[in-house]
This record gives C-alpha cells, sequence and structure tokens, in this order.
C-alpha cells in the first residue's frame, strides 16, 4: 500500500461516514455504505493500512468541562531565512495552548489559533513566546466572541468530484 491505492465511492463513502462516527459499529457502517460487514471491515483495515485514516478521536465539549478562550493570532516574523522558519515552528510545537499552525500567504507569515483559560492566560502565553526572542517582529490578537458554524468533518463528496453519481465508476479525482 505505497500511496497508489485507487478509491472508489464505496471507499468514500466509507471515510465520510468514518469522520463523522469514528465509533460507528462495523455492521451499521458496512449497512450504511451498501456493503456486508465482512468485506466492509477489510476496506476499513485497507484504508488505515494505507494512511488514508490517521486515527480516531473523541470530539470533547469545553463548554462542559471549563470556560475558555479562543484567540486567533497574525505573525509576522523578523526575518524571512529558512533558519528564522525552523527555530519559531520549533518552539511553537512546545507550546500546549497552540491548537493550529498555518504557514499562509499575504501580509503575515502565520496564523495561529490558541485556546486559552482567559484573555489574562493567551496575553501570558504570547508574551512568553514574546520574551523566547523567537524572531516575532509583530502580531495581531483576533479574540473569537462566537463561533455559529463549526465543522469537523471534511465534505470529502464535493472535494472529490462528486464520486457518488457513478455507481460502478471511479470518480477522476480518486484515481
Amino acid at each position: 500500500m505505497n500511496g497508489l491505492l485507487k478509491l472508489d465511492r464505496l471507499d468514500i463513502a466509507i471515510l465520510s461516514h468514518l469522520q463523522k462516527d469514528g465509533r460507528i459499529s462495523n455492521v451499521n457502517l458496512a449497512e450504511a455504505v451498501g456493503l456486508s460487514p465482512s468485506p466492509c471491515l477489510q476496506r476499513v483495515k485497507r484504508l488505515e493500512a494505507a494512511g488514508f485514516i490517521a486515527g480516531y478521536e473523541a470530539h470533547i465539549n469545553l463548554a462542559k468541562i471549563t470556560g475558555s478562550v479562543s484567540v486567533f493570532t497574525e505573525v509576522t516574523l523578523a526575518g524571512h531565512r529558512r533558519e528564522d522558519f525552523q527555530r519559531f515552528e520549533q518552539r511553537l510545537a512546545q507550546v500546549t495552548e497552540i491548537m493550529e499552525c498555518h504557514v499562509i500567504t499575504g501580509g503575515y507569515d502565520y496564523l495561529l489559533r490558541f485556546m486559552t483559560r482567559s484573555i489574562e492566560h493567551y496575553q501570558q502565553v504570547i508574551e512568553g513566546l514574546l520574551d523566547d526572542d523567537i524572531g516575532i517582529e509583530k502580531y495581531f490578537s483576533y479574540i473569537v466572541i462566537k463561533s455559529p458554524i463549526l465543522k469537523s468533518s471534511m465534505p470529502l463528496q464535493d472535494l472529490l468530484g462528486h464520486p457518488e453519481k457513478a455507481d460502478n465508476e471511479e470518480s477522476p479525482a480518486c484515481r
């Protein structure tokens, strides 16, 4: 399984269902995608072995546990050599409050998403990064007030060009 595995509509359907409910039983998954349990389980194992399924996780309802603040932060580095980016990213990898780190195009170098206990906690974290002198030239913070749309599953059929259209045919995007 060297990444040359071709995904057909059943593989895509399995992936779509599993990303929405990773705890679905094999029997229910098989029924949902129109297979018998044994071939469905074989496909799931093949998708796992090929790396299409990276893992399974629980989605925690943080509001039931504690209050929190989500903060998006734009960061511009003072230097733009490879070493500058590597040093910055190595340090960020140690910050447990950073949930996402994206290298992006535009007017700044990184877009980060922090999850902290409070705004004060966020300020302590960002000041700690500034004190570490890891090359931050400037940063802008955006406190999330409300998140009316949050999705954890990807629209696989849309991203792959609607492979569900033809029952016995692979989508060109899946080859």
